[in-house]
């Protein structure tokens, strides 16, 4: 293709708009270019003198992350360069999360990466997007991340990521409808029930969790693949009998149910099945959802997993070392946004076997001063 060719004058305000801007929910409008068309270029056009287009993608001074070349790890960028974040459903940490930091990183001091978050149905659909070059950076369950690395579950082979580091945990949700007669999972026999968003990790989780009661998730139930504000509305409504889902403490969208319909909802004890968990992965653990977080009657005991962010392992290593190294030194404005972030701590940052850190990751983490897992 000629980079070069002839533009009609009264399209270029047009095209300088759409080529000028990129939206993403939850993320900040940005101008590719770094700031804003010159009104004499508009001036020019309307005046109908005859002008020319660099036609290199749309905004050719900004470009996206390249691979790892081997080199020297500064934690710098010769070039502004352009990222996004993979983060979760709309109403859930990931996504309140991911688009705080991705803020932080676009609005440094000096900073010449750019940081976009979108909206994702999460965990595994993530790192498939992350693989395949769609995304830079992900989030992700470190149940789902361990299956990507060792090929098993919901991957065929085993996939090129790593890990920037972990983050704060996820605890699994199991709510039901106060008169559905559900006390236990294995209760969910025929009942309609949300498993969560396709190829998430709330979705792994649940599916797990059900064949350790002894349920097959394809016939014995109803399953609903619904994502996290179309299953609140569904149990709210009646139309579901109970939904899973795993996320930081608090999440939006469950916070939502309880205040809108806390007397028609209620959360079931999932920790009878913790050791059939364990069995397939040792990341799983008890853990416990305090009352005041949804206000409920009394504390919630559940499971618990870790979340780590996630990339490939050829991404460049001075993207990785700043990325990791902002959202250390940014998390207490994350924990502003949700306070989930509250456990993002260098105490456990690279504990993040069985994937290992990427090289740029462990440059920024040990300049940061994090202990060795």
């Amino acid at each position: 293709m000629n980079r070069w060719a002839p533009l009609n004058p009264h399209a270029l305000p047009r095209l300088l708009q759409w080529c000028g801007r990129r939206r993403h929910r939850g993320a900040t409008q940005r101008w590719w270019g770094g700031s804003r068309p010159r009104r004499s270029l508009t001036a020019v056009v309307a005046t109908g003198m005859l002008l020319t287009a660099t036609v290199v993608g749309c905004g050719g001074q900004r470009e996206g992350a390249g691979s790892d070349t081997g080199g020297e790890v500064t934690c710098q960028l010769e070039r502004t360069t352009r990222i996004t974040i993979a983060t979760g459903n709309a109403t859930g940490v990931y996504y309140a999360i991911g688009g705080a930091l991705a803020d932080q990183i676009t609005n440094a001091e000096g900073s010449r990466l750019r940081a976009t978050a979108a909206e994702t149905g999460a965990s595994v659909q993530n790192i498939q997007q992350v693989v395949a070059g769609e995304y830079q950076v992900a989030f992700s369950l470190a149940d789902t991340a361990a299956d990507a690395v060792n090929g098993e579950g919901a991957f065929d082979e085993p996939q090129p990521i790593e890990a920037l580091a972990r983050i704060y945990t996820n605890y699994t949700h199991v709510i039901v409808r106060a008169d559905s007669g559900i006390e236990s999972v294995a209760d969910m026999a025929g009942a309609r029930v949300s498993t969560g968003s396709p190829n998430s990790g709330t979705e792994v989780i649940a599916n797990r969790l059900l064949q350790a009661a002894g349920l097959d998730p394809a016939s014995d139930l109803s399953a609903q693949r619904l994502d996290l504000t179309s299953s609140v509305d569904a149990l709210r409504d009646g139309t579901i009998d109970a939904l899973f889902w795993s996320g930081g403490l608090p999440t939006p969208g469950i916070t939502d149910l309880f205040t809108t319909a806390g007397d028609q909802v209620r959360f079931i004890d999932i920790t009878p099945l913790l050791p059939e968990l364990q069995e397939i992965n040792p990341v799983y653990e008890e853990g416990e959802i305090a009352a005041e977080v949804y206000g409920t009657d009394a504390d919630v005991p559940t499971i618990v997993v870790p979340n780590l962010l996630v990339v490939r392992d050829d991404l460049d290593a001075n993207v990785a070392c700043i990325v990791t190294r902002t959202l250390f030194e940014s998390q207490p404005e994350l924990a502003e946004v949700n306070s989930a972030a509250e456990d993002i701590s260098l105490q456990t940052a690279r504990a993040t076997d069985p994937v290992p850190l990427h090289r740029g990751a462990v440059v920024a983490l040990d300049e940061l001063g994090a202990p060795d897992a």
